[in-house]
């Protein structure tokens, strides 16, 4: 499986930016990552005043490599971008070896 990471800082953004980053997850970033063509699945993830990320696992490398460039051309107008105010520090391919489904299952909602 193809993954491909996109992680921004949050040393330098606004205050308040995580409530913002989460809202907009929540109200619109999710939709539109749900049901993508390519995608297996999207995880956001956060670590306050540290970072924010985009985790993406995607079927194929084809897939992986057209979302990456089409993303890096735009990345600095992303919408996290524009939040943050700046551009991810980070665009990362990777190999995802394995997924590991837990006894609890997946929860495949925009807020938890």
């Amino acid at each position: 499986m193809q993954g491909l990471t996109v992680r921004w800082s949050l040393a330098d953004a606004p205050e308040g930016v995580e409530e913002q980053l989460a809202a907009y997850v929540e109200s619109q970033s999710h939709a539109k990552f749900t049901g993508m063509t390519g995608l297996r699945f999207k995880t956001w993830r956060m670590r306050p005043g540290e970072w924010f990320e985009g985790c993406y696992v995607f079927a194929t490398e084809e897939a992986r490599m057209d979302f990456q460039n089409a993303f890096a051309a735009t990345a600095a107008e992303s919408p996290g971008s524009v939040l943050i105010g700046s551009s991810p520090i980070l665009i990362e391919p990777c190999t995802v070896v394995a997924v590991a489904e837990g006894w609890e299952g997946f929860t495949a909602t925009p807020h938890a």
